[in-house]
């Protein structure tokens, strides 16, 4: 039977449903990273935060739309060369890198005024080259012994380095995700037994050795009892949710963005949707994620070679993953880890990250769309 005209259609609507979710993700993140920073320049009428936002989504929308042309053979032979250059920025970013909150995270660009946090780059860039490293095939195997330690050790270089800034969060989520792409490459679950448990084991080491992850630990499993302290920033948050009730005091109305909560149009620019948009506002976003993440896990499944459906899959994880998470953390489901939410926090590198890691998919979809149409008219 021909099946070409439906697995088209299929493609299709996955393109516009993953378009769909993504751009109603950015339209709240406009409204609520302009909510949340006229707080920290009330004499402005256009808050430069945002304004630096809505240019940087711009540009992200274009990125997206280049890399959805780009053709798969052009990323698989980008993977490697963006790999060793993000790794370079991070190494650069240990002694050359901008100081924030107690992290070396950020490195600036001489002359340009402006700073970018090359772990975000180094996400995209560990995604393309575990998909490289996995899509060989060794033997009758899907994935060879070999390969498997090979992605791990691609992903760990980053890794490392991103310990040294500290930061916690993207080293794991690093980790997390060269995983996520060893799994669906058809490795046997008992392989990642091993690595989960030192990972695990790492973690708690980290975290009872370094003072400020141990503080996160504190604040997370007593915020009421340490609210002055370490619990403050997810006290605030709860603070802000309960506000919000089931439709939210309305935009620009919150009060937890008045300096009580820290961090707000970053890593907890959900909890502003949850005050000003309320119980509503949280489930559309969650449901954007969600339909964001069916639309990227389809085009994955309905890649043919091994390469684009890895791709596919690893830049969906690279934006729904962190959008998890970082839910997780301002709902003191998990501690807090510095993580953004994916083209709704302000940050312009995540920002562009997301947008490229989405242009990404559309561009796998793309190319399979384009292969089942020519397999149809030959039939």
């Amino acid at each position: 039977m021909n099946r070409g005209p439906v697995e088209v259609t299929r493609g299709v609507e996955a393109r516009t449903a993953l378009v769909a979710a993504a751009s109603v993700l950015a339209a709240i993140g406009c409204v609520a990273v302009f909510s949340a920073s006229a707080a920290l320049d009330l004499e402005r009428a256009l808050p430069p935060h945002f304004a630096r936002h809505v240019v940087a989504l711009l540009i992200g929308g274009a990125l997206a739309f280049a890399a959805s042309r780009l053709p798969m053979s052009a990323w698989a032979g980008l993977a490697m060369p963006l790999w060793g250059l993000s790794v370079i920025a991070l190494v650069a970013t240990a002694s050359l890198g901008l100081v924030g909150g107690g992290a070396r995270r950020w490195l600036a660009v001489p002359g340009l005024g402006f700073a970018f946090q090359p772990a975000e780059i180094a996400k995209l860039a560990t995604v393309l080259a575990v998909a490289v490293v996995l899509a060989r095939r060794e033997g009758r195997a899907d994935v060879a012994p070999r390969r498997f330690g090979l992605a791990f050790a691609v992903a760990g270089v980053p890794a490392l380095l991103c310990l040294i800034q500290p930061d916690l969060g993207n080293a794991v989520l690093l980790l997390g995700l060269a995983g996520l792409l060893v799994f669906a490459a058809g490795a046997p679950l008992r392989w990642m037994l091993v690595p989960s448990a030192l990972g695990a084991l790492g973690v708690a080491v980290y975290s009872l050795t370094q003072p400020y992850a141990t503080r996160r630990w504190l604040g997370f499993l007593d915020p009421w009892e340490r609210a002055s302290t370490e619990g403050f920033q997810l006290v605030q948050s709860f603070v802000a949710f309960g506000r919000g009730g089931l439709f939210g005091v309305g935009p620009g109305n919150g009060r937890q963005k008045l300096f009580y909560l820290p961090e707000a149009h970053t890593d907890f620019i959900l909890s502003v949707v949850a005050e000003e948009l309320g119980l509503l506002g949280v489930l559309v976003v969650l449901g954007a994620f969600a339909a964001l993440l069916v639309a990227g896990l389809r085009v994955a499944l309905a890649a043919r070679q091994r390469f684009p459906m890895l791709l596919a899959f690893g830049a969906t994880a690279l934006v729904a993953v962190p959008g998890a998470l970082n839910a997780a953390v301002v709902m003191g489901a998990v501690p807090t880890k510095g993580l953004t939410l994916p083209l709704l926090s302000y940050g312009r590198t995540s920002l562009l990250v997301a947008c490229l890691a989405i242009g990404m998919v559309l561009g796998v979809a793309r190319e399979s769309g384009g292969r089942r149409r020519r397999a149809a008219r030959n039939r």
